[in-house]
């Protein structure tokens, strides 16, 4: 069953009109089963099914549909789920999705902040390479730019089509072609996205090198533009920044998400090359390296702070130490000790109560002895396995802790502690 081009029902809510007059298939040919009548109403039952009945549930739909489309249904079903997380309820409920695109897409609180500074670089277009199955034309459709998006695999690019025009509703800001990005005139851009793929057939791909398209063509692009950015692995070495772009690392709830590199001639007020940046979201916090030597290292503290992902990669350790007057517990440990509780939005507080050696009995007759049963553990420097710890103590007890299994000046310590509450007006921590 079909319905008429570009008024798909979807739970109530129609897909905006396609600026076509032809039928639904040639506007997009390999989703076409998936936007009739007959898909989106498979697709609204699906929404919120439960993945463990799935074999019993594609049973009994294979009774009224055809296998294929169950099948396909089921897939879009599974991605959706899974895309919540990144994408929002809303928006991933209406959109469409390739395995493949949805591991290598961009969290939408990232992909709308890297939107945010492209604006600040003052461009009303952005050419989008290897742009997947949309997620950041999305937000820089969203942001009011005109986006040209190139991807060489044709369902990618009809995804990503698709993807902007549902849920952008920014049909007439954005054209797909489907190409390798390595054939684009860089001279025919006003900036530049470049998203190079990041897995191949054996998993992660850690040489740049060996991205596709290569790092080096990509800076080379960027630089051709004159503004850009190009989305690279959080683990890139820092020698291989390119002295006039600038590295950003972003973190997402804490979690490091990705490291970009920004580069945009004759606006160094927006982007400051060779500068190392690190930004956290969802507030926004940014810090920029100022080339502080490394902290010196000191005797454990009433204190411990856990720097964000994000300035550890960025390595900028020394920066929050300095705004904390802290210092190392050990030169190789990115761990921030000080006798005085601040608030910083680039790591969290930690009051130590316990610094001892490293002695598993001991430790598991302190938490006995403290009736300690909510048990955070965290490493760092340490090769115990914190789910091993956890299951040789056996943690028993109504009340929680942290312990932290690190090196302190060289030797293997266990800090116990609690997250440190926020700074009353006396001082001291706000239990």
């Amino acid at each position: 069953m079909s319905v008429r081009p570009g008024r798909h029902l979807h739970r109530g809510r129609t897909i905006p009109r396609l600026a076509h007059n032809g039928p639904v298939n040639d506007v997009f040919p390999l989703l076409a089963p998936l936007l009739t009548d007959e898909g989106q109403a498979l697709l609204a039952v699906l929404r919120d099914y439960n993945p463990a009945q799935e074999l019993a549930l594609a049973t009994r739909l294979r009774r009224e549909h055809s296998a294929e489309l169950v099948s396909a249904a089921l897939t879009q079903a599974r991605l959706r789920q899974r895309a919540v997380a990144k994408f929002g309820a809303e928006d991933a409920h209406r959109m469409l999705f390739t395995p493949h695109g949805l591991e290598q897409s961009t969290r939408r609180t990232v992909a709308e902040y890297r939107a945010r500074r492209f604006r600040d670089l003052g461009p009303a277009e952005v050419t989008d390479l290897c742009c997947g199955i949309g997620g950041d034309a999305i937000a820089l459709v969203r942001a009011g730019f005109s986006v040209r998006a190139v991807d060489r695999d044709p369902l990618t690019c009809e995804t990503a089509r698709f993807n902007v025009h549902t849920v952008a509703e920014g049909t007439s800001l954005m054209t797909a072609r489907c190409a390798d990005v390595m054939d684009w005139d860089p001279a025919n851009g006003e900036s530049v996205f470049i998203d190079p793929a990041r897995r191949g057939g054996r998993g992660r791909i850690f040489d740049p090198e060996a991205y596709s398209p290569p790092l080096s063509w990509a800076i080379e692009a960027v630089r051709t533009v004159g503004t850009g950015a190009i989305k690279i692995a959080p683990g890139i070495p820092h020698e291989l920044v390119p002295d006039d772009f600038e590295a950003e690392w972003i973190s997402d709830e804490g979690d490091v998400k990705e490291a970009v590199l920004w580069h945009a001639r004759g606006r160094p007020q927006v982007i400051t090359p060779g500068a190392r940046r690190a930004t956290l979201l969802p507030s926004g916090a940014t810090l920029t390296g100022r080339g502080l030597p490394n902290p010196d290292v000191r005797k454990v503290g009433r204190f411990l702070y856990e720097p964000d992902g994000a300035v550890i990669r960025a390595h900028l350790v020394a920066e929050v130490a300095e705004e904390l007057d802290g210092g190392l517990i050990d030169e190789t440990i990115a761990y921030i000790t000080a006798d005085e509780l601040r608030p910083t939005p680039y790591a969290v507080a930690y009051e130590i109560t316990d610094e001892l050696p490293f002695h598993l009995k001991r430790l598991k007759a302190l938490l006995r002895e403290r009736e300690v049963g909510n048990l955070t553990v965290k490493k760092r420097g340490s090769a115990v396995e914190p789910e091993e710890l956890r299951r040789r103590v056996k943690p028993s007890g109504p009340n929680a802790a942290t312990v932290f299994l690190t090196r302190v000046a060289g030797a293997p310590a266990m800090l116990i502690g609690r997250p440190a509450g926020p700074v009353s007006v006396t001082g001291e921590p706000d239990w």
